[in-house]
């Protein structure tokens, strides 16, 4: 079990993430939503080892992270909000980059960046620059990374950013797998729907603080709304975006 036990994080002594508390169970694909600016990037950061917390911990299987922080990040596949990849690689040369950094054994390695490049519509393109992928393909490529190891947890910020509608049915049932193995999935997205049909709990941040955490169907039987689009507008109080989006259309018909 991954679990953060009231963790702050502050930059320049402005709490950005305020004494959040949940925990992801092994099987679950856990949603974590919120507007921009809410604090998920920075929650995923953290849980991947990349930020402290300034004020509390995180767990996993019982064990402050920080106890032995490369051991845990072993079991980590981690797919950030940003394509942070080496543009002079090819995708080949990344993805054995990311294996041996792990250590893993040679002949598997190879083995499995084929087979994951072949499934992913990746292979005529795995030995030229990452300078020349598109942004779906570099995706392809920073997912087939956070799933080379076959890792215990996963983290994953957008991870379907810029994926054609194919890859994005593939992925979303290769987690629905991973679950049912019992790999823990912490899900960030801005994207409802595709949140309301993955992830069975949801957790919503806003300025910092957890507001919500509970099954789509509890919250919407609690709050008596419909869909998890609705549950988000009410609970982190966007403007009415009928008004918003009229004003707009004014502005640029003027």
């Amino acid at each position: 079990m991954l679990e953060l036990k009231e963790i702050t994080r502050k930059f320049n002594n402005i709490p950005v993430v305020k004494n959040v508390n949940f925990c992801v169970k092994p099987g679950e694909i856990l949603g974590y939503l919120g507007p921009n600016g809410a604090g998920k990037t920075t929650t995923v950061k953290m849980l991947a080892g990349l930020l402290e917390p300034t004020e509390g911990y995180i767990y996993f299987n019982g064990k402050k992270i920080t106890d032995d922080l490369v051991a845990y990040k072993e079991k980590i596949g981690y797919v950030p909000e940003q394509s942070e990849l080496y543009p002079h690689l090819s995708g080949l040369e990344y993805l054995q980059l990311v294996g041996r950094l792990r250590q893993m054994p040679e002949d598997s390695l190879n083995q499995k960046i084929e087979g994951l490049m072949e499934q992913l519509g990746l292979s005529v393109d795995m030995h030229l620059p990452i300078s020349n992928y598109s942004r779906g393909m570099r995706q392809k490529v920073l997912i087939s990374g956070a799933l080379l190891h076959n890792p215990d947890i996963l983290l994953l910020d957008e991870p379907l950013s810029g994926l054609d509608v194919a890859t994005t049915l593939v992925f979303k049932d290769i987690l629905g797998q991973l679950a049912a193995m019992g790999k823990i999935i912490l899900y960030s997205s801005h994207v409802l729907e595709v949140v309301e049909k993955l992830c069975y709990r949801v957790i919503i941040i806003n300025k910092g603080a957890i507001v919500a955490d509970d099954s789509v169907q509890q919250l919407s039987s609690l709050m008596k709304l419909p869909s998890l689009e609705s549950i988000f507008k009410e609970l982190v109080q966007q403007e009415d975006t009928e008004k918003s989006a009229k004003e707009i259309i004014s502005i640029i018909q003027s």
